[in-house]
């Protein structure tokens, strides 16, 4: 928990009686005790549709991460090879990429990791948009691919944690 700490104008360096319960709350991140949680944040037995909606997608995104992306890198598939010429990287970090991408993603898997393992994708991702933008590629279909992965794996993530979706609301007018 995070805490104000003192009333105003006060010193609490002069307090020494101070108490996490008697000071006020400025965010309280503690997980509520009332209804027991789930692995994927849902406090009830039976997943919402939002929920399995959100493990589908997460589902595709780590499909198409470990098939289309991760096993050619680490089995050094001719495509892949092809591929890093292409985009001028050396063939040589085929294993290093592969197995970031698969941290990133086992991380992912992990509930109380999924979050973390989210936005160390997002900086990879945002390295293959890099990539593609220095070497003036399509915009659709290869500059925004990249997002449009992203936007899966955040949506995926978004629908399937309650609390990620607390912090960031559909705002409803």
């Amino acid at each position: 928990m995070c805490f104000v700490l003192g009333e105003k104008g006060t010193n609490p360096m002069e307090n020494t009686a101070l108490h996490a319960d008697s000071l006020p709350r400025f965010v309280d991140l503690a997980p509520r005790a009332a209804a027991p949680t789930q692995p994927d944040g849902t406090t009830s037995s039976r997943a919402t549709p939002a929920v399995w909606t959100g493990r589908a997608l997460s589902g595709l995104f780590v499909l198409f991460m470990v098939g289309a992306s991760i096993t050619p890198k680490l089995l050094a598939l001719p495509v892949a090879e092809a591929s890093m010429k292409e985009l001028g990287w050396p063939p040589s970090y085929l294993l290093l990429l592969g197995i970031i991408e698969l941290s990133c993603v086992a991380l992912y898997l992990i509930p109380k990791l999924a979050v973390f393992g989210a936005v160390l994708t997002t900086g990879l991702l945002g390295g293959a948009i890099a990539t593609h933008l220095r070497l003036e590629a399509p915009l659709f279909s290869h500059i925004l691919f990249p997002v449009y992965v992203g936007l899966f794996m955040w949506g995926g993530l978004w629908l399937r944690t309650p609390a990620l979706r607390a912090i960031f609301p559909v705002i409803r007018r």
